[in-house]
């Protein structure tokens, strides 16, 4: 009975699975398959890998040929008509269901599952896939390359050990930061690309929260200088990028400190709270108008790369080295400092030595704050310079309700 449960579970998976594929198929008029001719195939899959259990791997074999077969004999048929599409993706998803099929019996089904949703995410998303890569420059697909090289490249040669005073100079960890942020940042600028320039007001904060918060405020600051009638939408962009930040510091802990992240991640997802609440007020008042995305530049470079591994390595250093020689107090006097220019070093640094049991989760959680508050500190200065004055006189007021609520957190939240 136990067996037949397992049976009909796997073959309705398959059933499922067939059926949402082949949906997608239907609704592009594949002549091959469809939503019927789908589900079959994953069906026999779940069968000849149940008859190859008992029979042999051979019948496995059999099937996939057999429904490559199946293919080209359809295609044959359909060349004689004179109606021929050149395109094999619908035949490559079948061959794939099959053997999604097959996997649901001799493998996990999570992960079987897993492949056949993501068959019809990929097939549903021809249109903008398309359009994302006929908008590819030169540029961009450096960007990509350079990402691999950071990480299938250089990063599988580092040495996986300790270096240093303090022994926190690990390369591999070091280099697994830069490809982390590398990562983060260019899922951002990815994101740009697909969605254009013209992203509006509110994507264009959240991704320029993603690629780098403190160019979109150098970006927006100049650009409120040049056109002072935009300092308002500029203002709001710059909040809301600086919202993102919080949400790029859990996501660096999590990846950096999982076992922590429910003592570290509380306090820091109130202030990112605090902050949401802010920008949206200020999106409902500030709201109307076109803002353009400014260009954005590769996240990829390998020099930019270096410089923030170099920068990470100092940080981590500094971090370790000023709270063992001047305890509490040297180590946040360096998250301010570190805070100013760069956010995700000192959350990086901080997580890793909470990791590794150098540091306790309160005071780890506290520094990642201060460099937060820092941080916003030094993009008023950067306004101040840069942006015109009346960019200066609604972002210093938004900044300032966030840094009031940065305090009342430090102040007030249990320890």
């Amino acid at each position: 009975m136990e067996m037949g449960r397992e049976l009909f579970t796997q073959l309705g998976l398959a059933l499922l699975l067939g059926l949402l594929v082949g949906l997608q198929r239907q609704r592009t008029e594949a002549s091959v398959a469809g939503i019927r001719t789908f589900p079959l195939i994953a069906l026999f899959g779940v069968l000849c890998a149940h008859l190859g259990l008992r029979f042999g791997e051979w019948v496995v074999a059999a099937g996939l040929i057999a429904v490559a077969a199946f293919f080209v004999i359809g295609n044959l048929a359909r060349l004689k008509a004179g109606d021929i599409d050149p395109g094999q993706t619908t035949e490559v998803a079948g061959i794939l269901l099959f053997g999604v099929g097959a996997f649901l019996v001799v493998g996990d089904k999570a992960v079987a599952v897993a492949v056949g949703g993501a068959t019809a995410v990929l097939l549903q998303l021809k249109k903008p896939m398309h359009q994302f890569v006929a908008g590819m420059g030169e540029q961009d697909l450096k960007a990509i390359m350079q990402f691999v090289l950071l990480t299938l490249v250089i990063l599988p040669v580092l040495p996986n050990r300790a270096y240093g005073p303090y022994a926190v100079l690990n390369p591999f960890k070091l280099w697994l930061m830069v490809v982390l942020i590398v990562g983060i940042s260019l899922v951002g600028y990815v994101l740009y690309k697909v969605f254009g320039a013209r992203t509006g007001t509110l994507l264009g904060g959240l991704l320029g929260g993603m690629i780098s918060s403190t160019a979109t405020t150098v970006s927006y600051a100049r650009r409120s200088r040049e056109s002072p009638g935009t300092a308002g939408l500029a203002a709001l962009v710059i909040v809301l990028a600086s919202t993102v930040v919080f949400v790029r510091v859990l996501i660096e802990i999590s990846a950096v400190a999982a076992g922590h992240f429910r003592q570290l991640a509380p306090p820091l997802a109130a202030m990112l709270v605090a902050t949401a609440a802010i920008a949206t007020g200020a999106y409902f008042l500030i709201r109307h108008g076109e803002s353009e995305m400014p260009a954005q530049g590769n996240p990829a470079e390998l020099k930019s790369a270096l410089v923030f591994g170099a920068l990470y390595g100092v940080v981590l250093l500094a971090v370790a080295a000023a709270k063992a020689l001047f305890g509490t107090k040297g180590l946040y006097v360096v998250a301010v400092i570190s805070g100013l220019t760069d956010m995700d070093a000192i959350t990086l640094s901080t997580a890793q030595l909470v990791n590794d049991g150098r540091l306790d989760a309160t005071t780890g959680w506290r520094t990642i704050l201060l460099a937060a508050l820092a941080n916003l500190v030094f993009k008023t200065g950067i306004v101040a310079v840069l942006g015109d004055r009346g960019l200066l006189r609604r972002l210093a007021g938004l900044f300032g309700l966030v840094l009031l609520a940065g305090a009342a957190i430090l102040w007030l939240w249990p320890r």
